[in-house]
């Protein structure tokens, strides 16, 4: 055990095994009969008096959806504002939106899937005065979106804007140069959408008289083709923009719409960008002043411009710079005075800041070696700003308060674990959700001033209760010495584990830019796949390399420019270290992972091929030059500038070292990470003469489900990790471990 340190600081997974006459969790339970699913609270939104909140209900007995009005003191229903069986024209609807007066509410229904974020619908306006509903559009459109007067709605259709005047019923056509795979109007294209995490690129200004939007001309982006097999006779194809790293990305400009003149503008800011991105627009509490953010190609420099349209003038106020990259956000908050809320890195970690109109700093409202992880907003009543943070433990999530000046900060929330907030319009209460490795998901009424409990609301105890019938193991939480960085970890041991006999390991993994695995949060559906692979015998292991996310900038970006290197090292280095573990069978270690976790567990299974027996990668990346410009060239820049980059840590180019067995999985209908990826590294396989196993799932995308499609899959790779690391594992009965749950009450 030489290097080796572990210190524990969190304990317990879920329920209490009283007896060993309890129920084996199957796969069935997890993917076909939603045993284990949570109660949740869907599209909360709070009225703007402050006092209610609306959530979408759905009515199991008459198939219909509503929206109930709630009052936040009593967290009784006040009434229903509209439901779907009282609609003729709308049996259901999936999602609202209200106008900014509340008195009109856009009902969506029909809604197809484009991409990920991106969908298109049949949208009705109902008014909430006299229950008038009237469809927007004969035809299937994108975002439409209200005016804040509530009288107009703009939408997109076909790659063009419209707006329709909603007094008079007159549709106007604002653009007409949208054409499929040419020109897109006021919608972003697909790596925007994907990487930059936004599908409506317009915006109305305050007085409803101009929308600012971003064209998108991906003429010169080169075509990407899939194959759909369908049910007919011969299989189709869809054709979309994808720009590759290195390859070339949109056109893109900003343009200002004036209902009044009918004259689009194009915005001219006064700096000359030769390969830029528009990550964001928005306007200010003055109507006549739009916000953009402007981005270099490599992502390491984000200005952000104020520019007039009434002057037709722009004013750089605010222009940060990074060695590495700079991630885009939605955290920018206008005051009443046109000051501005902002967030950066620039101090080493992630914090809030005040600036005037002009960009001068006034104050950095957060400080610490500690992520600010999430900003609700400004309470301009009380001079409070309110966010969650990590600062109480990385794998935690709490709420606190703090005055605008960087005063009085108070954590508002008890319990440690994770917990996200939705506050009433005006701060005067939060509706927290909170779960842990012991409680599912609870959500409580709370005082903003304090965080002290109202009421509350919602909780999963039904669900504790019954995963109280079923054998479970704690999830153990600890940290691991690797590299000379303490590493998160959780580790979870078979039901009968016994210390005096060695049990194989699986690991898994994502280790992508930023993100977080190990977190003191409430089981996913992998979770209890976890937990129906220790009952079978086996050690499951997660750990949060370098690279990932909340312990600061330096920890997050060590990676740049060698997306998996430092990421495979530390796996490798903490399975060897895991396997010096008495009850640990270093001769049977394997390790998971999907998307960046495939990449990782590909790499891992090649370059460890004296550590790891065996490896499955679902979806992966099998060389970065494959994956999309915006996400790739923001750690990596492009091919032509970082050739070994790119070629030294990628899969395809270390099969040659492959010993031990691999199962490789993708769906054929990926839009995200392409089938190529997985054709491209089997070619490389089998011209290596390397055996592997592997499965395409038909017209799949990236999440690989529909029908019986996950539960297919993680029997496949069940049936795997039996085959490979479970050969030698016995099955005879022992002491089963004692854990607790917290049940409320």
């Amino acid at each position: 055990m030489k290097h080796m340190k572990f210190s524990i600081y969190v304990c317990l997974f879920v329920t209490t095994i009283l007896s060993a006459q309890k129920s084996s969790i199957t796969l069935e339970d997890i993917w076909k009969d939603g045993t284990f699913r949570t109660e949740r609270m869907d599209a909360l939104h709070s009225m703007k008096n402050g006092q209610q909140y609306s959530v979408l209900n759905f009515d199991r007995e008459t198939r219909s959806t509503s929206i109930d009005i709630y009052d936040y003191k009593t967290l009784e229903k006040v009434k229903t504002l509209v439901s779907s069986s009282n609609l003729e024209a709308i049996p259901y609807f999936t999602n609202y939106t209200f106008s900014k007066d509340e008195q009109q509410v856009i009902l969506a229904t029909n809604e197809e899937a484009i991409y990920r974020h991106s969908a298109l619908g049949n949208y009705y306006i109902y008014n909430v005065k006299n229950g008038g509903l009237d469809l927007i559009s004969e035809e299937k459109i994108q975002e439409p979106t209200l005016s804040p007067d509530g009288n107009k709605v703009a939408f997109a259709r076909e790659n063009n804007l419209y707006v329709k005047d909603l007094i008079t019923n007159e549709i106007m056509q604002i653009t007409s140069d949208g054409e499929k795979n040419e020109i897109i109007n006021g919608i972003t294209d697909w790596v925007y959408e994907e990487e930059f995490a936004f599908v409506r690129a317009f915006d109305w200004n305050a007085d409803s008289n101009k929308i600012a939007f971003i064209r998108f001309d991906e003429t010169n982006v080169p075509e990407f083709s899939m194959d759909v097999y369908g049910t007919e006779l011969y299989q189709t194809q869809q054709v979309f923009k994808y720009p590759k790293a290195g390859e070339a990305n949109s056109e893109v400009s900003l343009h200002i719409y004036d209902l009044n003149t009918k004259q689009t503008n194009e915005v001219k800011v006064d700096k000359v960008y030769e390969d830029f991105y528009i990550p964001r627009i928005e306007w200010t509490n003055n109507p006549d002043v739009l916000s953009a953010q402007y981005m270099n190609r490599h992502q390491n420099e984000l200005d952000l411009w104020m520019i007039n349209a009434k002057a037709n003038t722009s004013n750089l106020v605010l222009a940060e710079k990074d060695k590495a990259y700079i991630d885009v956000t939605d955290n920018l908050t206008f005051l009443k005075d046109n000051s501005f809320i902002w967030t950066s890195e620039k101090d080493g970690f992630n914090h809030i800041y005040h600036y005037d109109k002009k960009g001068n700093l006034i104050n950095q409202i957060t400080k610490g070696n500690w992520e600010v992880t999430n900003y609700y907003g400004y309470d301009e009543k009380n001079n409070t700003i309110f966010y969650q943070s990590v600062e109480n433990g990385t794998i935690n999530r709490d709420v606190y308060s703090i005055k605008l000046n960087g005063r009085n900060k108070k954590r508002l929330t008890k319990s440690d674990g994770t917990n996200n907030a939705s506050f009433s319009a005006d701060f005067s209460f939060f509706i927290n959700t909170f779960s842990s490795a012991t409680t599912p998901p609870e959500y409580t009424l709370n005082s903003s001033t304090s965080g002290n409990l109202i009421k509350s609301i919602k909780d999963n105890d039904k669900l504790a209760q019954k995963l109280s019938d079923y054998k479970t193991s704690k999830k153990e939480f600890s940290t691991i010495n690797v590299n000379g960085n303490d590493l998160n970890m959780w580790m979870i041991k078979p039901v009968n584990f016994d210390a005096n006999k060695k049990h194989p390991l699986l690991m898994y993994q994502y280790s992508g830019p930023g993100s977080q695995q190990v977190a003191n949060r409430w089981n996913s559906a992998n979770d209890y796949w976890y937990q129906h692979l220790a009952q079978e015998g086996y050690i499951v292991v997660c750990i949060d390399g370098r690279g990932t996310g909340f312990k600061g900038a330096e920890f997050k970006k060590v990676t740049q420019n060698e997306l998996g290197k430092y990421e495979v090292e530390d796996q490798i280095a903490a399975a060897k270290q895991l396997g010096e573990l008495p009850y640990v069978d270093a001769s049977r270690m394997g390790i998971w992972g999907w998307s960046y976790g495939g990449f990782m567990s590909s790499n891992c299974l090649f370059k460890g091929n004296d550590v790891f027996k065996m490896a499955i990668a679902v979806a992966p990346v099998s060389s970065w030059r494959f994956y999309d410009s915006i996400y790739t060239e923001r750690y990596m820049t492009t091919p032509q500038e970082n050739e070994s980059g790119y070629d030294d840590n990628s899969p395809i180019n270390h099969v040659d070292k492959l010993k031990g067995d691999f199962l490789l999985v993708h769906g054929s209908g990926d839009d995200n990470v392409h089938l190529q990826n997985t054709m491209r590294l089997a070619e490389a396989l089998i011209q290596a003469d390397k055996q592997f196993d592997w499965a395409v799932y038909p017209d799949k995308n990236h999440g690989i489900y529909g029908g019986n499609t996950r539960l297919h899959l993680y029997k496949k790779m069940t049936n795997f990790i039996h085959e490979t690391l479970g050969d030698k594992i016995e099955k005879e009965e022992s002491t089963p471990v004692i854990n607790e749950v917290k049940i409320k009450g």
